[in-house]
């Protein structure tokens, strides 16, 4: 079903999964990013009854996958009792509607069931208004192939206009129109985020950021005493969670709690949550959480290093904390040596680690008082031993 509000098709029921091999890229990469879309459809309540992949050199300019597959899909997915059919890339508007036709199903693409989810999870006004603009931006150049469900929507929403290329016109200066107000409004939020930075900025500030489901929420409540909810899904944090906690006794920070990244964010939600980014790109600290147990934490580290280097995050603010060394299974801690970088090896469930944690941020945002922390501790140890 096709809304204004939603921006797109809900989620159905039953659905099958469409991934694409392309220039030669390995098939077992594109069988872990497929297990990653379904649950992506899996987490805004869809049921995933089969999947087919395709090896291609390059995408069907009409189809993305070409009309004899398209076909194939098409006879696959209803046989299975499938809704919707979910393609692991971004379509086209044409690619899509092309792919509709030959299929006789509903078609999403990786950006839509995203936003599907960033929709469901939203909480506050700020989440609520960054979804719906990056939901309204990925809907406007759709809207050739939905504007008949829009004209009936118009009489209750103020728009007049004949039928046909009028319609079409008066809904896209509905939705451009809406836009910019909804800019507008995030101006406003971005201005409140800035003063209330201004007005802790003697308090430094650590921002957890990380793939999604990598356990920040979880780690933030270990570092805050926090009673955060921690869910086990796909962006279960959407809004910027702000709460102090002391790395000892003397020294207090601020630990922002950010939205999760994945592979192939929507670009409109990117910029839409610049607001809540900014926690990221304005702390003193930035905690890249990884999750160390994951098969795929290599590609999920890159893909979070992408979006922190598109958010121009200094390096040298960085410290990656590989999480759930718990879920090892008995492997031995890894050195800092496996992620070819400094870091930091903790289990927010058991805490294993967090005193390290905790010590390396001392060092990061107060050098002189670790030294002499340092310094005191090796003179204790010295008179204990003599």
């Amino acid at each position: 079903m096709y809304t204004l509000e939603d921006g797109g098709p809900s989620i159905p029921t039953r659905a099958f999964l469409v991934g694409v091999s392309l220039g030669g890229e390995p098939v077992e990469t594109v069988e872990e990013h497929l297990q990653e879309l379904g649950e992506l459809v899996t987490s805004c309540g869809g049921q995933v009854l089969g999947e087919t992949l395709q090896r291609r050199h390059t995408p069907d300019a009409a189809t993305f996958v070409g009309k004899g597959k398209a076909e194939e899909i098409g006879v696959a997915a209803r046989e299975l009792g499938a809704e919707v059919v979910v393609f692991d890339d971004d379509l086209s508007p044409s690619q899509v509607k092309n792919l509709e036709k030959v299929t006789d199903l509903a078609v999403m693409d990786r950006s839509s069931v995203i936003l599907e989810i960033f929709s469901n999870r939203a909480r506050s006004r700020e989440s609520k208004t960054q979804v719906e603009l990056a939901r309204l931006n990925y809907l406007l150049p759709r809207l050739t192939r939905r504007w008949s469900h829009l004209s009936r929507q118009a009489g209750g929403i103020g728009v007049r206009g004949g039928e046909g290329e009028s319609q079409l016109e008066a809904d896209r200066r509905m939705l451009r129109t809406r836009i910019r107000h909804l800019e507008r409004d995030l101006v406003t939020i971005e201005r409140t985020r800035a003063l209330q930075r201004r007005a802790r900025q003697r308090v430094p500030t650590v921002a957890l950021a990380g793939y999604t489901n990598a356990g920040k929420s979880t780690l933030f409540n270990r570092l805050t005493h926090a009673g955060v909810h921690a869910e086990d899904r796909l962006f279960a944090t959407l809004d910027a969670r702000l709460r102090r906690g002391a790395l000892d006794p003397r020294h207090v920070v601020v630990f922002a709690d950010t939205v999760g990244f994945i592979r192939k964010l929507p670009h409109h939600l990117v910029s839409s949550f610049r607001s809540t980014l900014e926690e990221i790109t304005e702390a003193d600290q930035v905690l890249h959480v990884v999750d160390r147990s994951h098969p795929a934490w290599r590609d999920q580290l890159a893909v979070a290093d992408e979006v922190l280097d598109s958010l121009d995050v200094d390096p040298e603010r960085v410290l990656v904390v590989f999480n759930k060394i718990d879920a090892l299974g008995g492997e031995p801690v890894p050195s800092s040596a496996d992620a070819g970088r400094d870091a930091v090896y903790v289990s927010a469930v058991t805490g294993e680690g967090l005193d390290r944690l905790r010590a390396r941020l001392l060092e990061r945002l107060y050098p002189e008082d670790a030294a002499r922390a340092a310094a005191l501790a090796a003179e204790w140890a010295a008179q204990a031993s003599s």
